[in-house]
């Protein structure tokens, strides 16, 4: 039985495009595993990873959606996209497109950022590819919030727990392929 990937909590990569949105946060993380599939855009690596989300994040997401609606916040959708916003072949996507729940900010080869941004909070996400000097390729999920008022601090003390679960198995399940 093969070992599950090693998942390692980084900094968030330093010279990346979403480095720049640190100043200010209320809140960021990163996580970090070996890169299956180093050829690939870091795009392209998003699109698989959205395309493998686990059943129960989804229902999860449902669950957020429908109770958000009640405060009179978005309602994002599927993390991976659904009918409204279905996942396409990466070289058709431009900044300012959707891709599941976010829209492209940055596009690069080796980093795509994303982001949502709602009343009470502005949330990124990036997925950053890169070669270290030593070792195999790297590929890392980092996200950063800034949060505009006491709603965004709640809601940020209620999602963290999820967002950390959710994001390290999103990158497992990537980095096992």
């Amino acid at each position: 039985m093969p070992h599950p990937p090693k998942i390692t909590t980084v900094a968030v990569p330093p010279g990346s495009a979403i480095a720049s949105a640190l100043p200010g946060a209320y809140f960021a993380d990163s996580y970090e595993a070996t890169d299956p599939e180093p050829a690939g855009s870091a795009l392209q690596a998003w699109l698989s990873t959205l395309a493998h989300v686990p059943g129960w994040t989804n229902r999860l997401m449902a669950l957020r959606n429908r109770l958000v609606r009640l405060a009179g916040l978005k309602d994002l959708g599927a993390l991976g996209g659904d009918a409204a916003h279905p996942l396409r072949d990466a070289a058709s996507y431009r900044v300012g497109d959707r891709v599941g729940i976010f829209r492209i900010r940055h596009l690069a080869e080796d980093e795509v950022v994303m982001g949502q941004d709602d009343r009470h909070l502005d949330v990124q996400v990036s997925l950053t590819k890169r070669q270290p000097a030593e070792g195999p390729p790297r590929i890392a999920l980092s996200t950063v919030v800034h949060v505009h008022n006491t709603l965004g601090r709640v809601y940020m003390a209620l999602v963290v727990p999820f967002h950390r679960r959710i994001v390290r198995t999103l990158l497992a399940r990537y980095a096992a392929r």
